[in-house]
């Protein structure tokens, strides 16, 4: 691996912070474009020093910054864990109100892969999305007390997504995936209650009704009306998803701008695009009964899958008889970065298995912030974490559309950086939110993460429903390094990592899940 050095464009000492952003370059002379890119704002990253005399406690005081919405908590060890609490509050810039405190999640490990091993590699906290903010206060807390010790050369990261060009947003009033099939009626937060089979050991019963029709006439759709939204969004409109998702996308540093300029955001919150209609088929049968949730059991016919050696750079071809592919908001269209990343992908024989994550943070969140959040948690993994490109393959939003992760093309086998210990055979879906602290899934999301968990397995002949026999890579805290693991082929990331991860009530749906990721495959 390449040692990682960061050479900003620009970089800016202001107040004790050090600001490095990322230029978008205009190469029109224009009147109109030069005043659009003048109203444009590039991806930012900067950095507070905590300060503090005592071994287990470190502040950072209460301060004006720039512009941010997004925020992590990095120390230089990748290997120390942060033993106690680190807490954050901000000021809204919409509102001039502070944000109670609240606690960053602490489970985060860099993968077990060379990437990981990389001279840059910092640890971190999981990024939280707080929204548009101009002041920060953060604490850190060692467990113990004073008297304890924390991990040196703490710092405060604040990611400002920005503000991109037009290009970037083309379309995003006719994303046609919003809740699967062309059905753009308002996501239901609580999920349905269709009759499924009788799970085992207190899964959840609730399966995700099959999406509508694509043939049936769109109608305009909104945010779920049980989420509270305490932000204001960005304004910047969502990509609409490529027709053509299988494209590889190029894994060197382009310096070429992202899209044409647009205007500031609005601060008013606007209701969600109506969508055109998709083209992905209703799925027809009975599901399949749901297997134990017994990790221990035989798989049924599935082979044993050892972890990989050294990861190649060219993808193997998938199965012949692919399913077809669901509509996918490319890198491009949400606004990718891609002079981040330096290292091509890499590329493992096959997926056998498919975790799914939460990204933690907040759901009140509109569905048009979707490509800020995940261009903040993509710079975030870069320059943070120290990792080659984002760590999960998918992400979903909560109106259902799915949005393409690290690179090197939907329909390969793309080693991210997602669950320890399991990163060799499998693919990361990450759903944006929380949803360990009463956070509910809405039905879009829980069919559209059936939908793509489905689609990958079934592109090398795997049963979404079935398991599979993994041997783990690392000491995971649920599993021993070189210990069998037999998981189900769509499982969560707790199933394989000592984590929350994806919260309890994203969990509980994975029954219902696999049963419609079965059927949407077959």
């Amino acid at each position: 691996m390449k040692r990682r050095t960061w050479l900003a464009v620009g970089s800016v000492v202001l107040g004790g912070s050090v600001v490095a952003t990322v230029a978008v370059a205009t190469t029109s002379d224009t009147s109109d474009e030069q005043a659009r890119s003048e109203r444009m704002r590039p991806v930012a990253a900067y950095t507070e020093t905590f300060q503090g005399g005592d071994p287990g406690k470190r502040s950072v005081p209460r301060k004006d910054t720039r512009p941010f919405s997004m925020l992590g908590v990095s120390w230089e060890d990748p290997e120390a864990e942060l033993d106690g609490t680190a807490q954050i509050r901000t000021r809204s810039a919409q509102s001039g109100q502070w944000t109670r405190w609240q606690d960053l999640d602490l489970g985060i490990r860099p993968p077990e892969t060379d990437e990981g091993q990389d001279s840059g590699v910092r640890g971190a906290s999981e990024p939280l999305w707080v929204g548009e903010s101009d002041g920060v206060e953060a604490r850190v807390l060692a467990e113990g007390g004073e008297s304890a010790e924390l991990p040196g050369g703490l710092r405060l990261v604040m990611i400002d997504p920005g503000v991109l060009g037009e290009d970037i947003g083309k379309g995003w009033r006719k994303v046609g995936d919003m809740n699967g099939g062309g059905n753009s009626q308002e996501p239901s937060q609580q999920p349905t209650t269709e009759p499924t089979p009788e799970p085992s050991q207190g899964e959840s019963s609730t399966e995700p009704s099959p999406s509508a029709s694509a043939t049936e006439e769109p109608e305009p759709s909104q945010e779920p009306s049980q989420q509270p939204t305490t932000e204001a969004p960005t304004g910047e409109p969502s990509p609409e998803p490529s027709t053509d998702p299988t494209g590889e996308p190029s894994t060197e540093p382009t310096g070429e701008p992202t899209g044409e300029p647009t205007p500031e955001p609005s601060t008013e919150p606007t209701g969600e695009p109506s969508p055109e209609p998709s083209t992905d088929p209703t799925p027809t049968g009975e599901p399949t009964p749901e297997p134990s949730t017994e990790p221990t059991g035989e798989p049924s016919a599935d082979p044993s899958t050892e972890p990989t050696g050294e990861p190649s750079t060219t993808a193997p071809a998938p199965s012949p008889s692919e399913p077809q592919t669901p509509r996918i908001v490319s890198r491009a269209q949400w606004g990718a970065d891609e002079s981040l990343v330096e290292d091509p992908p890499s590329y493992m024989s096959r997926v056998d298995a498919v975790f799914v994550h939460h990204t933690a943070g907040t759901n009140s969140y509109t569905c048009t912030q979707s490509a800020s959040i995940i261009r903040g948690i993509l710079t975030y993994h870069v320059k943070t974490n120290g990792w080659n490109d984002v760590g999960y393959n998918f992400f979903v939003d909560k109106c259902g559309t799915i949005f393409e992760g690290r690179a090197g093309g939907v329909d390969k086998a793309v080693r991210g950086a997602h669950t320890y210990g399991f990163n060799g055979n499998s693919a990361g879906v990450s759903l944006l939110g929380n949803y360990e602290d009463g956070g509910r899934p809405t039905q879009a999301a829980l069919d559209a993460i059936a939908r793509i968990s489905g689609w990958k397995l079934g592109l090398y002949g795997a049963d979404p429903a079935g398991k599979v026999t993994l041997t783990a890579a690392a000491d995971t805290g649920v599993w021993k390094n070189g210990e069998r693991a037999t998981l189900y082929r769509i499982s969560g990331h707790r199933d394989g990592y000592a984590t929350l991860c994806p919260g309890a009530d994203l969990y509980s749906q994975l029954p219902a899940i696999r049963t419609r990721a079965a059927a949407s495959s077959s």
